[in-house]
């Protein structure tokens, strides 16, 4: 009695291996595509018209770390937290100040954060420690401002000298030309904004001073995911990101001049 002989064609065996071999691999059987609500266009942390920016990158990058897809949605402010509720999403870039645990959130760590401070032209000198040295002073600052710091903002606005503009770009621009004694921003978007007016040639940039009048608590600025894997698949990346230098090279990009 012979026994028979059966070879199998290289492509036959590369068929069968390279599923194996790809299952085996860390995470790469679990790699998930995440749908995480953004807020529209928050230059330098957000531009949806190219997918990219400040925390758009850092985010991305820290869930790659495990294989995973960033799938970013874009909505108006006050929709972040709802899309999450209602699961249009499976993440958001933050809660918004609304406790997302009892509708299935999972808290991540701080993937970047937004600290307001007031501005103001270095020449003026202008002292800043409490609601009462706005005085007489006209205020510039994002839309909805008002509502989170009502105790700063609240006696300006009735004294008729508090503005709102959604284009943080002319915040730049106005305070330069002394349209407004001070701007209430992030100081990261206002950097990002006067370098954009540095490199159009803008003439009148002067020296400003900062100043930070509530204290930061980057807890404020949590991502926010369904799934506690991915969510901790996220913190892993996040902390790579950081040790390798990945994530100030991420900002520099952005930010330096």
């Amino acid at each position: 009695m012979t026994m028979e002989r059966r070879y199998f064609h290289p492509r036959a065996l590369f068929a069968v291996a390279v599923p194996v071999l790809l299952a085996l691999l860390p995470g790469a059987a679990s790699a998930a595509e995440v749908r995480m609500a953004f807020g529209e266009k928050i230059p330098p942390f957000c531009f949806p018209k190219t997918d990219s920016g400040i925390e758009l990158e850092v985010i991305r990058g820290a869930l790659a770390y495990k294989g995973h897809q960033l799938k970013p949605q874009y909505f108006p402010f006050a929709r972040i937290p709802v899309s999450f509720r209602d699961g249009t999403v499976d993440a958001v870039m933050t809660d918004l100040g609304q406790d997302l645990s009892p509708a299935g959130g999972h808290y991540a760590d701080p993937a970047v954060t937004y600290d307001n401070v007031f501005i103001t032209l270095s020449r003026r000198q202008l002292k800043i420690s409490t609601p009462a040295d706005l005085k007489g002073l006209s205020v510039v600052s994002f839309a909805g401002a008002i509502k989170r710091y009502s105790e700063w903002l609240g006696p300006v606005r009735r004294a008729g000298l508090y503005t709102e503009i959604n284009d943080q770009s002319v915040q730049v621009k106005t305070l330069m030309l002394g349209r407004y004694d001070v701007v209430l921003s992030d100081r990261n978007i206002f950097k990002y904004f006067s370098l954009q007016l540095k490199q159009e040639g803008f003439a009148d940039l002067q020296p400003v001073d900062e100043t930070a009048f509530v204290k930061l608590n980057p807890q404020d600025y949590r991502p926010v995911f369904r799934d506690p894997r991915i969510r901790d698949d996220f913190n892993l990346g996040l902390k790579q990101l950081k040790d390798s230098g990945r994530f100030q090279a991420i900002y520099d990009k952005y930010l330096k001049d």
